[in-house]
C-alpha cells in the first residue's frame, strides 16, 4: 500500500449532493487497497465530518498529503472548495478555483468558447438578476430574437438539474419562472432547443504520452420516456425505462468523432482547466454544438467517464491514480 494518503471529499451544499455522495463511494471504492483514505463528508449545510465526527476543515484535513474532489455542483465545482484548498496548502485534483468558477458559469463559458472556429454555439439569452419576474416580458423579448422550440436551465450548476423544455413561446414564461424557483436564482439561461444527437467526450492531461489525450465520444440516447430530453433522471435513474442509453464507441463517423474529440480538446484548452474535465455537445446536421463543459463530471457507475475509460482498456482505478499523480505534482 502507498504511503500517500487521500482525503476523498463528497457532499456538499449541492443540489447535487446525491450523486456526489455516488461519485466518493466509487473512488473509495477504487483506491481503498491502494491508499490510505480520509473519508470527507460535507453535509447540505456545509458542515465537515471526518470519521462521522463534525469538525473544522483545516482539522479534518490532517494528515492528507490530497484531496481528491468528488464534489459537483455548487461549493464543489465554482471555485468555493478549491479556494480553501489553497489556503490551507492542500493540492487537489480537478481545476483551480478561478477556472472552475468561469465553467460552472454556462453563460461565461459560452463567452469564452465562442471564439473556437470547430464548434457552434446554440442561439441564447441570459435572464439577470435586474430583469424582474415580469416572465411575460422576458419571454417576448427572448422570442425577439430567436423561436422555439427552448430549453432553460439554472446558469450555474450541472447534472441537468431543473432542466425544462419550452416547446412554444406560451411555454416559455413558466418554463422560466420553474428554473428560478428550483435554481434559487433569478439567472436563468434560454437556448434555442438543437435537434441531433448527444455526444460527451472527456480529456485527460498527460495520459498515454500525450499532454491532453481525448478519451472516445459517449453517444447519449435519451428515452422515448423523456421525450429525448437528457434530464436528471434520465441520468442517474436505475429504471431502464427511465435511464438514458450510453454508446461507446460511439456510432459517429470516424470523422465525426476526431471533430468532437479536437473540440472537447480546444474547450478544455480555452478555458484553462486541469487535471480533466468532459464536454457535452450536440452533433446536428448542420454541425457540432457546444452546451457546456464539467470540470468534476460524475464517477458513478452511471456516469460516462467510466463508459470511456473502459472504451481504452482502463478504468476507474488507474484514472484515479493518474489524476492524483497530477495533483501531487501540480
Amino acid at each position: 500500500m502507498s504511503d500517500i494518503t487521500i482525503a476523498v471529499l463528497r457532499g456538499g451544499p449541492s443540489s447535487e449532493y446525491a450523486v456526489s455522495l455516488k461519485t466518493g463511494a466509487a473512488i473509495i471504492d477504487a483506491l481503498s487497497e491502494s491508499y490510505k483514505i480520509i473519508d470527507i463528508l460535507i453535509d447540505r449545510q456545509g458542515q465537515w465530518h471526518r470519521n462521522g465526527l463534525p469538525m473544522e476543515p483545516a482539522q479534518a484535513l490532517l494528515s492528507a498529503d490530497v484531496a481528491v474532489l468528488a464534489l459537483h455542483g455548487e461549493y464543489g465545482e465554482d471555485g468555493q472548495v478549491q479556494r480553501l484548498l489553497d489556503e490551507l496548502g492542500i493540492p487537489y485534483t480537478g481545476s483551480g478555483a478561478h477556472e472552475s468558477a468561469l465553467a460552472i458559469h454556462k453563460a461565461r463559458t459560452h463567452l469564452t468558447v465562442e471564439s473556437l472556429p470547430m464548434i457552434k454555439l446554440p442561439e441564447h439569452h441570459l435572464v439577470r438578476e435586474d430583469d424582474g419576474v415580469d416572465y411575460d416580458a422576458i419571454a417576448r423579448d427572448v422570442f425577439s430574437r430567436f423561436g422555439p422550440p427552448y430549453i432553460v436551465k439554472p446558469v450555474r450548476g450541472g447534472s441537468s438539474v431543473g432542466l425544462v423544455v419550452a416547446k412554444t413561446i406560451a411555454e416559455l414564461p413558466s418554463a422560466i419562472e420553474h428554473v428560478a424557483n428550483v435554481s434559487g436564482s433569478q439567472q436563468v439561461l434560454v437556448e434555442q432547443l438543437i435537434q441531433g444527437k448527444e455526444a460527451t467526450c472527456g480529456v485527460v492531461e498527460q495520459l498515454r504520452d500525450e499532454d491532453y489525450y481525448t478519451l472516445p465520444p459517449v453517444e447519449v440516447v435519451p428515452p422515448k420516456s423523456k421525450g429525448g430530453l437528457y434530464d436528471y433522471e434520465a441520468k442517474y435513474s436505475s429504471d431502464p425505462e427511465v435511464h438514458a442509453q450510453m454508446i461507446c464507441p460511439a456510432t459517429f463517423s470516424h470523422e465525426q468523432k476526431l471533430q468532437i474529440q479536437d473540440a472537447a480538446k480546444a474547450v478544455h484548452k480555452v478555458m484553462g482547466l486541469q487535471h480533466y474535465s468532459r464536454s457535452d455537445f450536440i452533433l446536428a446536421p448542420h454541425g457540432l454544438y457546444f452546451l457546456e463543459v464539467n470540470t468534476l463530471p460524475g464517477l458513478t457507475q452511471q456516469s460516462l467517464i467510466p463508459h470511456s475509460l473502459e472504451a481504452i482498456g482502463s478504468n476507474l482505478k488507474e484514472f484515479l491514480e493518474h489524476i492524483t499523480e497530477l495533483a501531487l505534482n501540480k
